[in-house]
């Protein structure tokens, strides 16, 4: 897999983050303090990586690893310092088994030099030693699958994350929850009333705890952000999570730059709203893919702008 491309001035000589990806965790930046870092000099969109077959068949490329591996160098060549975040779907990476996960592994460390953050989607959640695991292989320090941030499921409870988000505080790494995602299935479950408020604001309750918690309300951003669709209003109280959320449903799912302002205007954090068919579907061209990006990016922030 090819090298990152150099990044824009501010992250160090090489173009590579300072705080740059390393085995013993990333110095004394938490994830939040990195994120706001770098969204400040790229902007606040993420992109997902999300190789499914058809995409790769639009790219002219073959279902396999090797069409798999030839889809991320061009990911990597065309967003690797141009965009703040991307978002990896592990899913279509697993379903070419061990030799599409070792495709993953190779896309992270290549994403880890440069200015651009990887949020790996997997959506783990479970309750004791198997959560422990799913901590050890995508949080801890020198952890196999480590990005610089990963989804989690919390519909085994809260609670059950905390061997999770303990991982992510001591590798300096962060977390985002879902809480009321894009899909209409979530609905029943996600505002369902529980004790006197909804799961999903339960859910944000829970992720602002866990920020204040660990001092976020003195500091920029705090490492545990939330998963909110931005293709419907949420109805969420968001003014104390000091944290940032991911906000799928961006282009091809419905969602415009100025919706994004608007239903995310009283968050106490930011937003990193995601889009990937809508910038992929550019490809396979890398500088295609960068520049279908970088002009959604600016008509984010000009959205954010004109909505104060």
């Amino acid at each position: 897999m090819s090298a990152a491309p150099d990044g824009p001035d501010g992250f160090g000589d090489d173009g590579f983050r300072d705080d740059g990806f390393r085995d013993d965790g990333f110095g004394d930046d938490g994830f939040g303090a990195r994120l706001v870092r770098t969204t400040d000099a790229l902007g606040t969109l993420c992109v997902g990586i999300d190789p499914h077959p058809s995409l790769l068949a639009e790219w002219g490329l073959t279902d396999d690893v090797d069409g798999l591996a030839r889809f991320c160098d061009g990911c990597l060549a065309a967003f690797a310092g141009a965009v703040a975040v991307v978002k990896p779907q592990s899913a279509f990476f697993e379903r070419h088994g061990s030799a599409g996960v070792a495709v993953l592994e190779r896309l992270l460390a290549g994403f880890a030099g440069s200015p651009t953050l990887t949020l790996l989607d997997v959506k783990r959640g479970d309750i004791g030693s198997t959560m422990d695991g799913y901590a050890d292989a995508y949080l801890g320090v020198g952890a196999p699958l480590g990005a610089d941030a990963v989804t989690l499921s919390p519909y085994l409870g809260f609670g059950s994350l905390a061997p999770a988000l303990g991982a992510a505080r001591e590798a300096g790494r962060g977390v985002f929850v879902l809480a009321r995602t894009s899909n209409p299935e979530g609905g029943p479950v996600q505002l369902a009333d529980w004790a006197g408020r909804s799961v999903a604001q339960g859910i944000v309750d829970g992720a602002a705890a866990a920020n204040a918690a660990a001092g976020a309300a003195d500091g920029p951003l705090g490492d545990v952000g939330v998963v909110i669709g931005a293709t419907h209003d949420h109805g969420l109280d968001l003014s104390a999570l000091r944290g940032a959320v991911l906000a799928p449903g961006l282009g091809a799912q419905g969602a415009g730059p100025a919706d994004v302002a608007d239903r995310f205007a009283g968050l106490s954090g930011l937003v990193l709203p995601t889009a990937s068919r809508s910038v992929l579907r550019a490809g396979p061209e890398p500088a295609a893919l960068r520049g279908a990006a970088e002009s959604l990016r600016d008509e984010l922030a000009a959205a954010r702008a004109a909505a104060g």
